[in-house]
């Protein structure tokens, strides 16, 4: 097995291990909705439909979907979780190959999944965000503040090894760009799983 499958094996046993504890702490303080979501949920249709890529035990912009979201993540557990709290339709699978047609979804939102694939995997799940948006859809990501590749033994306090490879902006900007995006606002914002970091937040929309 090459590094890169270690790696996405090593982040997918992880989330499946720390399935309930960490629906706790999403809905108690790791995922406080910061202004980019709120902006980015704001500017939903009512029938939009979106695609929350890595969306863990249920993220805001799935919720707010509702019916007319679906979520992917390649955990099981956390999918099994967001099934009890979510009306909206989930589907197991990996982001660098999303099991949709093209132009699928008005909407995508990828927060804090795309900095757990290994960084040569960055550019094709762009493109497999753009293959599956609409013209003039909407993108929401968060990447890392620079770039870095590294793990924590002992995340959340959970006992479990979290592993993460972050592009960084100016990459993700420019990954962005190659794929079709007209980036619109970045947003620096704290990360409340760290001491004192901060993740940016990407929002995009795809050229007509």
């Amino acid at each position: 097995m090459d590094e890169d499958k270690r790696e996405r094996r090593a982040v997918q046993r992880a989330y499946d291990e720390m399935a309930g504890g960490y629906a706790d702490r999403y809905s108690d303080e790791l995922h406080d909705d910061p202004e980019p979501v709120e902006r980015f949920c704001a500017g939903l249709d009512d029938d939009a439909r979106l695609l929350a890529a890595g969306c863990g035990p249920g993220d805001t912009p799935l919720r707010v979907a509702g019916r007319t979201g679906v979520g992917l993540d390649f955990s099981r557990e956390q999918l099994g979780v967001a099934r009890e709290r979510l009306p909206a339709a989930l589907v197991q699978g990996d982001m660098t190959a999303l099991p949709f047609a093209a132009g699928s979804f008005d909407a995508v939102a990828a927060l804090y999944s795309l900095i757990h694939v290994p960084l040569a995997d960055h550019r094709t799940v762009v493109e497999e965000f753009a293959r599956v948006l609409r013209p003039d859809g909407c993108l929401l990501v968060t990447e890392g503040g620079a770039e870095w590749r590294g793990s924590n033994p002992d995340w959340l306090d959970s006992g479990t090894e979290m592993r993460w490879s972050m592009a960084g902006p100016e990459a993700t900007r420019e990954q962005l760009r190659d794929s079709g995006f007209e980036i619109r606002a970045v947003w620096n914002v704290h990360d409340p799983t760290t001491e004192d970091g901060e993740k940016p937040f990407l929002l995009a929309v795809l050229s007509g």
